[in-house]
């Protein structure tokens, strides 16, 4: 079937991408009339992400399309701006908001950032079973399948992704040698059910004070956080040159290829190691020390923090983390752009088993933060740290001031690490209620 969108040269989807992104913060800025009452609903950083799923559902962008010639030969297109979004834009991001960070402000946040964290990964381990034993009860054939097309092995690829990341999922395909011909389909669940619940968590921050009102959630180690970065920020505050905005730029983009670099020597090393690991689960627990991406974003992140301790800080009042944030809204885009509202309707069961499992680790989070009183901020960036990893936590994070970024990345590389083991487990209790 020929699914060619109207534009398929990325110059133009992204000129359209920017246009939206140009017109929600054009909208946002008018202080009268609808656009106000709309806003107060609805966060703009929502509708950053769901305009590009409106443009790929309407077919006049795609990530992914195959072209039909005349004679019936099929050829794949696909767009890059996703992969350069989070390979250059990402990191260069996460540097920039990272230079004014107080390292020790960010551990100040305390234990509860953490306890969110678990809770999430927890939720999404638990989440899996429950979601078979409930959806089998209503329809089996949804969970069903045997040998290597066995649905719960299938899921097993979701619950690396969701609680680690991409090098996480494919060590669950490896390990549980899931029928790759239906690989597709779970790759697909993982991307609408990942995208509905980050849409969900972006509309809450529209109304976190709400929120924490309700969760009576102390939130002044977040504030306090947000001072210190804010009353810096004030101090070294200069109308930039372009002198400043050069050597920003050189800041940036100068971590980004040395992550770049040493990401290109430590992936393939680790992976060699990791290779000669005899035992094959021990093996593919530590398969994301030869994920690149991991790497070029903890190195990226690790170069930041100690440009903090120096005067590069200092560029902070020249709009650093304004160009930061930037980059992230064009990465979220991007991630927009992945989502086909119609395609919902395909694999209805797979989504419900899906949505299921993703409402049991919501209500865990939901739960756990009103008994302990944590903020939303650390719910939603202790989902995000499992459920979109390194990509989406530093977006989540940064929604609530750009400073809170490091959070996310830290939270989301801890999943990395956690992601296949606490996988495994998941996928024990999916087969146990696979086969009960």
């Amino acid at each position: 079937m020929d699914t060619t969108p109207l534009f398929t040269n990325d110059t133009i989807v992204f000129g359209l991408l920017m246009i939206s992104l140009g017109f929600v913060f054009y909208t946002e800025s008018i202080k009268t009339g609808f656009w106000p009452k709309f806003y107060k609903i609805v966060p703009g950083l929502f509708m950053a992400y769901m305009i590009p799923a409106i443009l790929t559902t309407s077919g006049l962008i795609s990530p992914e399309w195959t072209t039909v010639s005349e004679n019936g030969v099929e050829t794949e297109g696909s767009s890059s701006l996703y992969y350069i979004a989070s390979r250059y834009l990402l990191p260069a991001a996460l540097v920039l908001m990272t230079l004014s960070i107080d390292l020790r402000a960010v551990f100040n946040l305390g234990w509860k950032a953490l306890v969110m964290f678990f809770t999430g990964t927890i939720g999404i381990v638990i989440g899996g079973p429950i979601a078979i034993l409930l959806i089998a009860a209503i329809y089996p054939d949804a969970v069903g399948g045997v040998g290597t097309d066995a649905v719960w092995r299938g899921l097993s690829t979701l619950a690396g992704s969701w609680i680690g990341g991409g090098a996480n999922q494919t060590a669950m395909l490896e390990i549980y040698e899931y029928n790759q011909a239906k690989y597709g389909a779970m790759v697909f669940v993982d991307i609408v059910v990942a995208n509905i619940w980050m849409a969900i968590v972006l509309i809450g921050i529209g109304k976190r004070d709400r929120i924490n009102k309700w969760l009576k959630a102390d939130t002044s180690s977040i504030e306090e956080l947000k001072e210190k970065v804010s009353t810096f920020s004030e101090k070294v505050k200069r109308n930039p040159s372009l002198t400043d905005i050069m050597i920003i730029g050189a800041i940036a983009f100068g971590a980004v290829g040395m992550a770049h670099l040493c990401s290109g020597f430590l992936a393939p090393y680790f992976d060699g190691i990791v290779a000669n690991i005899e035992n094959l689960t021990v093996r593919n627990i530590f398969t994301f020390l030869g994920s690149s991406f991991f790497w070029m974003i903890s190195i990226a992140t690790l170069i930041a923090v100690l440009l903090s301790y120096t005067k590069a800080k200092n560029y902070e009042g020249a709009g650093a983390s304004k160009f930061g944030s930037v980059f992230i809204y064009i990465l979220v885009a991007t991630i927009g752009m992945k989502m086909d509202l119609t395609l919902i309707f395909d694999n209805m069961w797979l989504i419900a088993i899906g949505l299921v499992w993703m409402t049991i680790h919501a209500l865990l989070l939901i739960g756990v933060a009103k008994l302990i009183k944590a903020p939303y901020f650390f719910l939603a960036v202790g989902s995000q740290a499992n459920v979109g990893g390194a990509a989406s936590a530093p977006i989540v994070a940064s929604a609530f001031h750009p400073s809170l970024a490091t959070v996310g990345v830290l939270l989301a590389v801890f999943g990395y690490a956690i992601g296949t083991i606490a996988a495994i487990g998941c996928t024990i209790l999916m087969e146990l209620a696979a086969m009960g």
